[in-house]
């Protein structure tokens, strides 16, 4: 076979061809791999191959993008590209010419935690000394967090075993994913400005570093750190650490640690109570002690000096100062003790099994309203299905036929409304009130 001059390609032309078929082929694409054979010459740019365990790709990236990259190429660490297809015509070499390279996976991750925590460090946005003590007592507490997730069910758990007064308000939040720090900085946010709250509770569950990445949010840091109601920071397991613990006024390795730090145990409360009360009432009997023992003294040098009118008249005094001092002693104890009888009831009160009790006689007198409901219901849906009846039957052409009238129709159903309809010969049905007749039009 003879080829003529415009068959036959030179290196040059060939790869030029190839090179145009690559380039508008392909668009921008991104590769994952491991580096290799980086080097770096004096020029600034950037020569590696990409490979993975069966294949590898060249691959270079050219000044001035390849200075500003924000960690060190090197043998093996693996890497996410994006960049487009090309060929060096030179050589016939197939390579990806890189706008963008960065690390994969979590060590890039773990790498800009630690460039984060150190830039919020050096701020002091993490100093000891601007962290504020949390309140002996709450009394309203925000919890900011997923309102399905295992984290909210263990805290609300804990704080209504430990201390049931204790208001809880949750704000449910996006915990992870796109948005998510946004989210919680916001509500953050409102609840400072609201006023209502005592201390703010951020908790999520345990997850790998990219579930927690949200927590490691600058601009979430940053309005932590700036609440103007102490923030306590549940994230994770007690190994994970996040850029919200640090800025947070008290870390808790746990969301349940959390709630546990954040109330008392009741049981303990009522101890204590018991406690001061039983102080009090040793306290007044000691008080009542003394008193009467200066009565006593007081007696004695009015009997010495002998004075029977005055001794009389302080005597008296001192049975009725005696007598006021005892009722009052009595009255300020039956205080106590009703003060103490109140707190055990509310106590009592507020157990679980209690208000269970009380939302099942509610349930069940709900019971029968339902049903009413659905009686009420289909009576009125019969009464509109016998209207429409009614309405029905006064355009039916059946009560016209009832009153004497035939309704005429060829064998295929057509409904005969003219005689322009049919021709001699054609035959008929007439439909009667009480039956049918066959027929022939002459």
């Amino acid at each position: 076979m003879n080829a003529t001059a415009r068959d036959v390609l030179t290196p040059s032309q060939l790869n030029a061809l190839a090179r145009n078929l690559l380039e508008d082929t392909f668009p921008l694409v991104w590769v994952e791999g491991e580096l290799g054979n980086v080097t770096r010459p004096a020029s600034g740019h950037l020569y590696f191959t990409l490979k993975d365990a069966r294949a590898q790709v060249r691959c270079a990236m050219f000044k001035p993008k390849s200075t500003w990259l924000k960690f060190q190429p090197r043998e093996g660490l693996r890497v996410l590209a994006r960049g487009r297809l090309t060929l060096y015509e030179a050589r016939g070499d197939y390579q990806l010419i890189l706008d963008t390279l960065e690390e994969a996976g979590e060590g890039a991750l773990r790498r800009a935690f630690e460039e984060l925590k150190n830039k919020l460090a050096a701020e002091g946005l993490f100093a000891a000394e601007r962290k504020r003590p949390l309140p002996a007592h709450l009394q309203r507490l925000a919890v900011i967090t997923s309102p399905t997730g295992a984290a909210v069910r263990d805290v609300l758990s804990v704080l209504g075993r430990r201390f049931p007064l204790l208001e809880v308000d949750v704000l449910p939040s996006l915990v992870q994913g796109e948005g998510a720090a946004a989210q919680i900085a916001s509500l953050l946010r409102r609840a400072g400005a609201s006023g209502r709250y005592d201390a703010v509770l951020l908790a999520r569950g345990g997850g790998s570093l990219e579930d927690l990445w949200a927590f490691n949010d600058e601009a979430l840091a940053r309005a932590i750190a700036a609440s103007p109601v102490p923030v306590v920071s549940a994230v994770g397991h007690e190994t994970d650490f996040s850029l919200a613990d640090f800025a947070a006024d008290l870390r808790a390795p746990t969301p349940s640690a959390a709630a546990e730090l954040l109330v008392p145990d009741r049981r303990d409360l009522l101890a204590r109570l018991q406690n001061l009360q039983r102080r009090l009432s040793m306290l007044q009997a000691h008080r009542l002690r003394n008193a009467m023992q200066r009565v006593d003294r007081a007696s004695l040098r009015l009997q010495a000096l002998r004075p029977q009118a005055r001794l009389q008249a302080l005597c008296q005094r001192q049975q009725q100062a005696q007598r006021r001092l005892q009722a009052a002693w009595r009255e300020q104890l039956e205080r106590r003790h009703a003060r103490l009888r109140h707190a055990a009831a509310v106590l009592r009160a507020t157990q679980p099994q209690r208000r269970l009790a009380v939302l099942r006689e509610r349930l069940f007198a709900l019971g029968p309203r339902p049903q009413a409901a659905v009686v009420r219901q289909m009576q009125r849906e019969a009464l509109k299905l016998r209207g429409l009846a009614r309405s029905l039957e006064a355009v039916s052409p059946l009560a016209t036929v009832a009153r004497g009238y035939a309704v005429l129709s060829k064998p295929d159903g057509a409904v005969v409304r003219s005689v322009a309809q049919v021709e001699a010969g054609d035959r008929l049905r007439a439909r009667l009130a009480d039956g049918g007749l066959d027929l022939e039009v002459r």
